[in-house]
């Protein structure tokens, strides 16, 4: 493997095992976040976008090559090599290290994409509540929303009892006038009764 290929192969490693340190789930998002805002991380961010670019071109270059060198070598049946057996064999030798090279070289492309995607929008993109803050305020929250249930509960449950008095209140009151209507009425045929009888 020439030396820049060995550099490609190298950088692929690297950007693999950096995507499986981020898909690590026992580092807190809170502590990602830290790192994230870290000065340092900051500074790599600020004066890593050139070094990412020239990166990105290179590493598009060395895909246009790797996939030149597959067309170049893939020809091998077109050729006359009857003659020559072991320049079959180098043929298809370096057609699989084209091809390698085409992959290692497209899949660092790929990655490269998706950690710059990662790293420059999605971390500026979080905001600085942390997921720990968020749920204390959530469950703060709930508590008060319980508790204004139960006060509405109670006050529910007063009302009721309260309606409850007032409708037993109102049929005893309801009985007193029908009681009353009842004495009235006798007392009104009393006083009229002697009444007729004067007038006889």
């Amino acid at each position: 493997m020439s030396l820049q290929w060995t550099a490609v192969a190298t950088f692929l490693y690297a950007e693999v095992f950096l995507v499986l340190l981020l898909c690590i789930p026992f580092i807190s998002p809170t502590r990602w976040q830290k790192i994230f805002k870290s000065r340092l991380v900051q500074l790599l961010v600020a004066y890593g976008n050139t070094f990412f670019v020239v990166l990105i071109v290179i590493l598009v270059l060395l895909l246009i090559d790797a996939f030149r060198e597959i067309r170049k070598y893939g020809v091998g049946e077109q050729v006359d090599l009857k003659n020559n057996p072991v320049a079959v064999e180098h043929i298809h030798m370096k057609l699989f290290r084209a091809q390698r090279n085409l992959y290692i070289a497209g899949f660092s492309l790929l990655l490269s994409f998706k950690e710059l995607k990662a790293l420059g929008v999605e971390v500026s993109d979080l905001p600085e509540t942390n997921a720990e803050e968020e749920n204390k305020k959530l469950k703060e929250e709930m508590r008060k929303i319980k508790e204004e249930l139960e006060s509405t509960k109670k006050n529910l449950h007063k009302s009721e009892s309260e309606v409850l008095a007032i409708k037993k209140q109102c049929e005893g009151l309801t009985k007193e006038y029908d009681r009353l209507l009842a004495e009235h009425s006798k007392l009104q045929a009393q006083m009229d009764g002697p009444k007729d009888k004067k007038d006889d």
